[in-house]
């Protein structure tokens, strides 16, 4: 059987601005992206035309770098520079 990937469930700390988010840190890097769609689900900050992207309310804005719109796949590198 397969050992899981020790550096990817290590947990990490976690900026202010994304702890207002996902909740008090250290978490690992797979549990902050579930919060992260949880809060976005919760929230219905995912554009209903396209479901790629996500509209930034307040507090996303300020993990996001001030982008109003962000898509999945840049949301990871952005959020990546919350992490350490």
């Amino acid at each position: 059987m397969a050992k899981a990937n020790t550096a990817f469930m290590k947990p990490l700390n976690l900026s202010p601005d994304l702890e207002a988010v996902v909740g008090k840190g250290p978490l690992p890097r797979s549990e902050v992206v579930k919060k992260l769609w949880a809060y976005i689900r919760d929230n219905k900050l995912q554009d209903a035309t396209n479901k790629r992207n996500i509209n930034a309310d307040a507090k996303l804005k300020a993990v996001f770098g001030g982008k109003a719109v962000v898509n999945m796949f840049e949301m990871t590198k952005l959020v990546a520079k919350h992490l350490s």
